[in-house]
């Protein structure tokens, strides 16, 4: 079974404006070659990874689990094997050519013994995760932020409240030295609510943009 630990990562692609709202898979059989493709969202890299990790679990015998990814400045893509740049940057392709963030597309590949030549392959890798993408639901993409958030003990139940009422995420609090938390929101929410988080304790928060 083929694999490469060789996988590119770039800063050069513009933030796109859909997303998906579920992971969809599709299949296709050309020349006895198995391709199966599958477009899920992803917030991360790390969860992309994940779901490759996964998918080469599921398909243990596969020849080839390809990938590319569009997540902003972590976008990146992989032939896994492949001749060089005849699956991940057409599959990237694909993503940008719908105009897609927060996407990860994989192919799972098994070889049926018919050299496809790098056109074939090209087309074999842009159709599978076109064919899947033709199922997905389009929704709109917001970009998320994150904030650190140092605070006094006596202001945490206001500042909670604060939270839930604008439906941000908690994503966690640690309570040492302190209250620390760190909330996820939508980007263009976030110089706005660093002023709302200052005022609701007296300027008494510390706020940072959380890596």
């Amino acid at each position: 079974m083929a694999r490469s630990a060789s996988a590119s990562f770039s800063h050069r692609f513009p933030v796109p404006v859909h997303s998906l709202s579920a992971a969809v898979r599709a299949e296709l059989d050309i020349k006895k070659s198995r391709f199966i493709a599958v477009v899920a969202p992803v917030p991360d890299r790390d969860a992309a990874m994940r779901l490759i990790a996964a998918l080469r679990e599921e398909h243990r015998t596969a020849t080839h689990v390809c990938w590319a990814l569009m997540a902003g400045g972590q976008s990146g893509m992989s032939d896994d094997g492949e001749p060089s740049g005849t699956a991940g940057r057409p599959m990237l392709e694909v993503l940008r050519h719908h105009d897609l963030d927060g996407v990860l597309a994989a192919v799972v590949r098994y070889y049926g013994g018919i050299k496809l030549g790098a056109g074939g392959l090209v087309r074999a890798y842009t159709d599978a995760v076109a064919a899947a993408l033709k199922q997905a639901q389009l929704i709109k993409h917001i970009a998320m932020s994150r904030l650190s958030v140092r605070l006094e003990y006596a202001d945490e139940a206001r500042v909670r409240r604060w939270i839930e009422q604008q439906g941000y995420t908690l994503l966690n609090a640690d309570h040492e030295d302190g209250v620390h938390m760190t909330v996820q929101l939508p980007a263009p929410d976030a110089e706005s609510a660093r002023g709302v988080l200052r005022d609701l304790t007296q300027g008494r928060a510390r706020v940072d943009a959380s890596t």
